[in-house]
């Protein structure tokens, strides 16, 4: 058995999902999802399950047979999650050692690199696609997006980078320069390109990013589906990213080979969180 622990939002959640699913499937073992930390989080909500996701979550029995008894022979032999390994995070950059691992595992970690599931990278996406309708707001919006000639999605994440102080410290976020710059090199790359402003200040992407002829400001929904913005971002032919996972997995869900993605050389603003590994090597860095 793998088990993944599933903490933070909903980048960070998938994120979690994917690694395991590869390593359940690398190893041949089952894949359960430790879902304790969602439960006590009030600030975010728990995502995976508007995905066709391929796992269930831990009973609390099994949960409570890892946590307090795996080291007893008897919860070893009726549990299988207590015969699992805590295998943690070291740190951000790639650890190759956790595609190798072929006993049950306990995986601890944010694991943010495609490295960690790139070779099952079709299965993910499927496993990632959406398990209920568009609402009609958005089934508006896909539809421009079909229409258009060459749709450019343009994520603008700010919520608690700004409002959260330490929050900021680590991340940071892409400031108006940095926009007009990826904006002006994706507007010399699509003559015609048509842009979807996502974000979740959208009146500060309406001051702040440069006016092109053809823009769309996706209003956010209070309806707590945001990953069908994340696919509504998938569906477009390119992607200026933020530094944020939500907008990462926005650009990485399109499956198109000749998809063009700008993202944020500096992706975290503190210098001790190392993200040499976290933006494909197929994305232009800005």
């Amino acid at each position: 058995m793998i088990i993944s622990r599933i903490e933070g939002g909903a980048g960070n959640q998938m994120f979690q999902y994917a690694c395991g699913r590869a390593v359940s499937l690398a190893s041949r073992q089952s894949f359960r999802l430790d879902l304790s930390d969602m439960k006590k989080d009030r600030l975010r909500d728990y995502v995976l399950d508007q995905f066709a996701i391929n796992a269930e979550p831990l009973t609390r029995l099994e949960r409570t047979a890892w946590s307090r008894h795996r080291h007893q022979p008897l919860a070893r032999l009726l549990f299988p999650s207590a015969r699992c390994v805590e295998v943690k995070e070291a740190g951000l950059p790639f650890a190759p050692e956790i595609k190798s691992i072929s006993t049950p595992s306990y995986l601890f970690g944010y694991w943010q690199s495609e490295n960690y599931f790139s070779d099952v990278a079709e299965v993910i996406r499927s496993d990632f696609q959406l398990k209920s309708e568009y609402t009609p707001a958005r089934l508006e919006t896909l539809s421009k997006i079909r229409a258009a000639e060459t749709a450019v999605s343009v994520h603008v994440r700010r919520g608690d980078y700004v409002s959260n102080a330490k929050t900021n410290a680590i991340h940071g976020t892409c400031d108006p320069d940095w926009y007009a710059a990826a904006l002006s090199e994706m507007a010399s790359k699509f003559e015609d390109m048509q842009l979807f402003v996502f974000s979740d200040d959208i009146s500060w992407t309406r001051d702040n990013l440069p006016s092109y002829p053809s823009m769309t400001f996706v209003e956010p929904q209070d309806d707590g589906k945001d990953v069908q913005d994340m696919h509504l971002m998938a569906s477009c032919r390119a992607h200026v990213v933020a530094n944020s996972s939500f907008s990462w997995w926005g650009a990485w869900l399109n499956p198109r080979q000749d998809k063009h993605v700008i993202a944020p050389a500096q992706w975290f603003r503190s210098s001790t969180h190392d993200a040499r590994d976290l933006i494909p090597k197929s994305w232009q860095k800005l």
